[in-house]
């Protein structure tokens, strides 16, 4: 399926709910058994507010987010940013939310130019992201 993209255009937004579980899973599958992502004795002793989602996981969330918006898997061709501010996610059921908004900068040759703001609480947790989608 062919998404057509217009320079200004606001994509939707997209939301993720991240539990715990979600982040022993991810610790599964990436080998990163790092304990402030699953201890909160942990996360306290290094100064974090409580036990936070890996960042590369909350970059995923991105990722998911613009293959949602470009129709497929696969179109991603570029995806950067900066770790700005941890996703602390509680021990409960309920987890957090991180949303994902996106608006087109650009449409080239080289492909669709997506600008990213990324927030969990309303703060935002990913900084710089910029995104590139195959055309």
């Amino acid at each position: 399926m062919t998404t057509t993209f217009e320079a200004g255009q606001a994509l939707p937004t997209q939301t993720f709910r991240v539990t715990r579980a979600d982040l022993v899973r991810y610790a599964g599958a990436s080998g990163d058994f790092n304990p402030i992502h699953w201890s909160d004795r942990v996360a306290g002793s290094v100064g974090l507010p409580g036990v936070i989602a890996h960042g590369m996981f909350t970059m995923a969330l991105a990722a998911r987010a613009l293959d949602s918006w470009a129709g497929g898997t696969g179109r991603v061709r570029e995806l950067g940013c900066k770790f700005t501010k941890p996703v602390v996610v509680p021990d409960d059921d309920e987890g957090v939310t991180v949303t994902v908004d996106g608006t087109v900068k650009a449409v080239t040759d080289e492909g669709v130019q997506v600008a990213l703001e990324v927030t969990c609480g309303g703060e935002k947790v990913l900084g710089q992201p910029k995104a590139v989608l195959r055309g």
